[in-house]
């Protein structure tokens, strides 16, 4: 058969071919959901395959890349550490809802009420989580990849109107028809699953989806263990290979014994690897010529690459926009570096990725979901200092009236003083 009436031939059985009809069904499902309004169930699911083992079909669907082996690399010691350095420090910040763009509490329609609704509501945002629970998975999935999200959803409850949920952010795909509404499909959850369950839609309000690092060349962020792949590859080499040597299993010298005639050599070979090798036994040698030690390295630290491997921490600690002895490169710092480096790594590593997260919280849940755009989420440790040196300048604040002392309590976190009049 020639190769022109082949392709006649497939291109027939193509045109006979009925399109699956749970395939038609998920295209009607992706067009109608978001049409009514009101409260929402949770859509998204956390049972799903690996993400190395997912796959979307979908032509305007742009996956992730290499989810597993960033999964994988967040495991090891030093990435883990980093990675803790970031999200426990943000995880554990204090945190506030306020009025937004410096307005008064006192002029916005059920401030108070509003406020204290939405604190009661993060700190439990729904059945299974805290909010340092869920902030602490979302905050590793945008350190590990970039990718961040949760699904937001209403609850039909005036006491918590809110309910969010992590989602893992390797198996969101974005749409690239989005037509730019709120209430339109902007992603889809791959869940790895086979037929109409193959993909979950989700509405532009549904979702939050974090992205650190932006492009403008990929819809995708950039996470910070992306940056250090390659280096922490690297190290986890010459870490193997270091271990390996520490632990003899890698041959550093040999024996020359001249003059030995084949017979002899084997049965010496023989003899020092059953009755000598590993027991611990003074071996007693008796022939014409002293045997020969051919060391292959030096025989010190220097074999293990230690410098290399402290190179390599360096990197990744860069990557990270943390300080080398964050992962404990500690020889040459002391107590003045040391400070001022912490106090870098605060700046560059945690308070960009706390007022990402926390923007998209006002953002997202409270502005978009609830409509609540006079209102603002923030951590209240974002701009932290020295705790003498801040009570300082609020005490020169306070004397030269600039600000009052309720001001002040907000600030640092504490509920409001009554004013008590005086007759």
């Amino acid at each position: 058969m020639k190769i022109k009436e082949a392709v006649r031939g497939a291109l027939h059985r193509a045109a006979g071919t009925k399109v699956p009809a749970f395939f038609i069904d998920a295209v009607k499902a992706m067009r109608t959901v978001g049409a009514s309004g009101g409260e929402r169930k949770r859509r998204t699911t956390n049972g799903l395959l690996p993400s190395a083992l997912t796959y979307s079909g979908r032509s305007d669907a742009m996956p992730k890349s290499t989810p597993a082996n960033l999964r994988r690399f967040a495991e090891t010691p030093v990435a883990r550490k980093a990675i803790n350095t970031i999200k426990d420090r943000i995880a554990c910040m204090r945190w506030r809802v306020q009025p937004k763009n410096g307005r008064n509490l006192a002029e916005l329609v059920d401030g108070e009420r509003r406020v204290r609704i939405l604190t009661d509501n993060l700190d439990s945002p729904n059945s299974d989580d805290s909010f340092r629970s869920m902030a602490e998975q979302v905050l590793e999935d945008v350190i590990v990849g970039g990718f961040g999200a949760v699904e937001v959803q209403l609850s039909g409850d005036d006491a918590r109107p809110l309910e969010l949920w992590p989602v893992d952010g390797a198996t969101i795909r974005m749409r690239g028809d989005w037509d730019g509404r709120p209430d339109s499909v902007r992603y889809a959850q791959s869940t790895g699953r086979v037929g109409k369950d193959a993909s979950i839609p989700l509405n532009d309000d549904e979702l939050m989806y974090i992205r650190l690092n932006p492009r403008t060349h990929t819809p995708f962020g950039l996470g910070k263990l992306e940056v250090a792949f390659e280096t922490i590859n690297a190290f986890l080499g010459a870490h193997r290979y270091a271990a390996r040597l520490a632990s003899n299993s890698v041959v550093q010298y040999a024996l020359w014994l001249q003059d030995l005639t084949p017979t002899h050599h084997e049965r010496l070979i023989r003899w020092w690897q059953d009755d000598i090798e590993g027991t611990g036994r003074v071996p007693i040698l008796s022939v014409e010529k002293k045997p020969e030690v051919l060391r292959f390295a030096g025989g010190t630290d220097a074999d293990l690459r230690l410098g290399w491997q402290e190179f390599l921490l360096r990197i990744i600690a860069d990557a990270f926009d943390l300080p080398p002895f964050s992962l404990g490169v500690e020889h040459d710092v002391n107590r003045s570096t040391a400070d001022i480096a912490t106090q870098m790594a605060f700046r560059n590593a945690v308070v960009p990725t706390a007022r990402l997260f926390a923007e998209h919280i006002t953002r997202d849940a409270i502005g978009k979901k609830l409509g609540w755009s006079d209102l603002e989420f923030v951590f209240t440790d974002v701009d932290a200092r020295d705790e003498r040196e801040e009570a300082e300048i609020q005490e020169i604040l306070l004397r030269n009236n600039v600000l009052t002392v309720n001001e002040v309590r907000r600030m640092r976190g504490l509920p409001e003083r009554s004013v008590v009049s005086s007759q």
